[in-house]
């Protein structure tokens, strides 16, 4: 499992944070190449949502057992049967070696027992860790501008087995493996058109506490989407069987 500590998240926007104040009010002043005052304001927004989402976990205390996590998932990717009556929602980083054991040794069997039987629906969301994992962020987006010529899952399905293999020349090539126009594939990933989407998925993360990659959510479908419980770490298969028989897949 590959883990971020809230505690060093902190530190981190403590040390950005007067930097990026200075850049920021510096912006239209500095005229040599570098970060403008829009990019500038543009992350001292993120980083303000990050802070606070971070502050507010740490000033709750747990009081019995831990709530459970509610979260829309409304036109978001899906496999599966909509009508199953249980959820599970990855968070992945695809540059992540702990996602691709999840992903080569414990998907396969979730999908041929619960996902392809009607038991199960499955969404895939991103958390690209991309201090220590440069091609993550990039991954996200090529998954997400696959989605646009109907390849997301089998897009997911080649980045999530070859994490080492993440530059542009790699995606580009797994598009064309894929038949798709490889021309509106490379200006959407060269063109960052999904990462606000990614980066939203990286702010709901941090907002139900899934502080390492992969990270699930599993529970009850709603009409909205999924009332479960946070796991963290690629488990053993077993374990998944075993939580997602607990909630009645029949």
């Amino acid at each position: 499992m590959r883990n971020f500590s809230r505690f060093a998240t902190c530190a981190a926007l403590a040390m950005l944070w007067p930097c990026l104040q200075a850049q920021a009010a510096a912006g239209g002043a500095n005229q040599e190449p570098g970060i403008t005052r829009q990019q500038a304001d543009r992350i001292l927004d993120e980083l303000r949502q990050i802070r606070q989402l971070l502050e507010r976990q740490q000033q709750q205390q747990p009081a019995g057992p831990p709530a459970k996590i509610k979260m829309n998932l409304e036109g978001m990717p899906m496999l599966g049967a909509k009508t199953a009556p249980v959820t599970m929602v990855e968070f992945t980083d695809y540059q992540c070696p702990y996602c691709r054991q999840f992903h080569v040794q414990t998907f396969a069997e979730l999908k041929k027992n619960f996902i392809d039987t009607g038991k199960v629906r499955f969404y895939s969301r991103d958390l690209p860790l991309d201090s220590m994992h440069p091609d993550a962020m990039r991954a996200a987006e090529a998954a997400r501008c696959a989605n646009d010529q109907g390849e997301f899952w089998r897009m997911r399905d080649i980045l999530g087995s070859h994490p080492d293999k993440l530059d542009l020349e790699s995606l580009l090539g797994y598009a064309e493996s894929l038949k798709m126009d490889v021309t509106p594939f490379r200006v959407c990933v060269v063109s960052e058109k999904y990462k606000g989407e990614v980066q939203a998925d990286l702010l709901e993360a941090i907002r139900i506490g899934a502080d390492g990659t992969p990270a699930f959510v599993i529970g009850k479908s709603t009409p909205e989407g999924v009332e479960g419980d946070l796991v963290v770490g690629a488990q053993p298969g077993n374990i998944f069987d075993l939580k997602l028989r607990s909630l009645d897949t029949k």
